[in-house]
Parts: C-alpha cells; sequence; structure tokens
C-alpha cells in the first residue's frame, strides 16, 4: 500500500521563496545587459561597486569575498583579471602579512562612474519606481534581516550599516 503525504503546496513561505528567487533572477540577467555593454561582467562590476563604497576605497580580499559571495580563490581570479585591466590594485596589509587589500584604481572609478548613471537608472525603473517609500523601508529592512541570517559575514571591512549598506 502506498502512503501518500499530504503538504500545503500553497504555503505563503514557498510562494515567497520562489516569488524572491524569481525577482532576483529577472534582476541580475537585466543587471548583466546593463554592465556588460561598459565592457564589465556583473561580477566585476559588483566588486567595484564595493571597492567605491568602502572606506579609502579598499577592501581585505577576504572581506571582499564574503560581500561578493565568492571563494578566496574566486575573489582571487576576479581580482588578478580586474588588475591586470587597471581597475584594481592590491596593497600589501601593514598589520598583517597574511592578508591584503584591494583598492579601486582612478582607472576602476573612472569605469565605474561611466556605468553608476545607467546604474541607478536601471534600480529606479525595474525596482525603485515600483514600490512606495513604505514599501522600499520596509523591503530594506527585510533584507537586511534575512542577509544578516544567512551570510553574517556580508558587511565584514564595510562601514556601519546604514542606508547605503549592502
Amino acid at each position: 500500500m502506498l502512503c501518500v503525504t499530504r503538504h500545503n503546496y500553497d504555503d505563503a513561505r514557498i510562494t515567497a521563496m520562489g516569488l524572491f528567487a524569481e525577482a532576483f533572477g529577472g534582476l541580475s540577467a537585466r543587471l548583466a545587459e546593463q554592465v556588460t555593454g561598459h565592457g564589465l561582467s556583473p561580477i566585476e562590476f559588483e566588486v567595484l561597486l564595493r571597492l567605491a563604497r568602502s572606506p579609502e576605497y579598499r577592501l581585505r580580499m577576504s572581506d571582499l569575498a564574503a560581500q561578493a559571495q565568492l571563494t578566496t580563490s574566486g575573489i582571487t581570479r576576479v581580482v588578478d583579471r580586474m588588475e591586470r585591466d587597471g581597475l584594481v590594485a592590491r596593497l600589501a596589509c601593514p598589520t598583517d602579512r597574511r592578508s591584503s587589500y584591494t583598492v579601486i584604481t582612478e582607472t576602476g572609478r573612472a569605469r565605474l562612474d561611466e556605468v553608476l548613471p545607467g546604474h541607478v537608472e536601471f534600480i529606479d525603473k525595474w525596482l525603485t519606481s515600483r514600490l512606495s517609500r513604505e514599501q522600499l523601508s520596509h523591503l530594506l529592512s527585510a533584507l537586511r534581516i534575512v542577509r544578516d541570517a544567512v551570510r553574517p559575514d556580508a558587511t565584514a571591512g564595510a562601514q556601519t550599516s546604514g542606508p547605503a549598506d549592502a
């Protein structure tokens, strides 16, 4: 005899996860189109943006890896490529020989300045203009709660949290 367990497939938690995945996937695909038009991959854009928003325009490699959701070897490959293109540079950590910083260069900031107006327009077109101020505030709060639970290291090396974090 076959035993069938009934599940609630209409559970709001499943719906929330599905909608989040669909929205994220759609936004990521559209963002990729926007940044590749400027000769950057989405991860290169992410690295430049994270560095530009960090104190002294730099992050330890381990913090950058955590924020970009890459492994140490993954961020090393990305930074190697970006360093060859003159977008970032590595600096030795003066207090820890095992650590190094990645810093955005003038060339990297110039490239980011080319991309940023379109990026902000993209965000407004596909996300923020579709929400009221209150909805956006709630969304930011909710996303920070979830991010901090699943990626507690994601803000390592960043300024204190506020409207501009992540």
